[in-house]
């Protein structure tokens, strides 16, 4: 299983690269940028579970059933992760009031993506990196939890903003309230920052080469998004940035 892992790690980490210059131009068919031509279509709420679910469940199988020692630092690692995606595959549909339709190629290659991300870092957790309870002191794991914490707050309270407006089924609307007034896609910033946390935390390539899957995927659909936003609404804020504030 390590030979496996290590063949995996870098080449895993490259392709997230260049998934972000793809995504650039071409921006994946859900939510605004749906097309029907992806292949059969299939409910959201739907899809969000069978795309989402196994993340946990394959990070949490490597992660117990290897050797290293399971105290409150790795713990934390585990309750960060299983806590994040039992949220959005379980949680995060069911408060879905009017579900759209995704193509069911999108749900798949979520799934191979989560099959893959779930065991790189369960895998380096439960069976190649031990961290000792000196680690709790440590300010990287502190900031980390800090800012994983942070991020999980505003992810899901951009949620929340979102899904009220689609609970009106009166289309897209300016979405307002929370990081919304400094961003378009609060929820994406959200998500970016507790894999960024988390690869701070753990201090890993692991780690790391998550944070470069999120970034590649979000970044260039909240800029794409950002894009319709003002192309569909006249009045949409002007100094409102895509997804990282004050910034971009």
């Amino acid at each position: 299983m390590l030979q496996i892992y290590e063949a995996i790690l870098m080449p895993w980490v490259i392709l997230g690269c260049i998934t972000f210059l793809v995504l650039l131009k071409i921006p994946a068919p859900y939510g605004k940028f749906t097309k029907t031509s992806w292949g059969p279509m299939i409910p959201s709420q739907l899809g969000w579970f069978v795309m989402e679910i196994i993340s946990p469940a394959m990070f949490a199988y490597f992660f117990l059933i290897g050797d290293t020692d399971k105290n409150w630092v790795m713990w934390v690692f585990f309750i960060c992760w299983v806590g994040h995606y039992t949220n959005r595959s379980i949680i995060y549909p069911l408060r879905q009031k009017n579900p759209a339709k995704m193509p069911l190629s999108i749900a798949l290659f979520a799934f191979l993506f989560n099959i893959v991300n779930g065991f790189v870092n369960g895998y380096f957790l439960g069976s190649i990196q031990s961290y000792t309870m000196d680690y709790l002191s440590n300010w990287n794991f502190i900031l980390g939890v800090i800012l994983f914490l942070i991020g999980m707050r505003i992810n899901m309270q951009s949620d929340t903003i979102l899904l009220s407006l689609r609970s009106k089924n009166k289309g897209y609307q300016i979405p307002k309230g929370g990081f919304f007034k400094y961003i378009s896609y609060p929820n994406y910033f959200g998500e970016i920052l507790e894999w960024t946390a988390f690869a701070l935390m753990t201090w890993s390539w692991a780690g790391f080469s998550f944070m470069i899957w999120t970034m590649a995927n979000l970044v260039p659909r909240a800029i794409k998004g950002h894009e319709w936003y003002h192309q569909q609404f006249d009045d949409y804020p002007k100094d409102r940035k895509a997804i990282f504030p004050f910034f971009l």
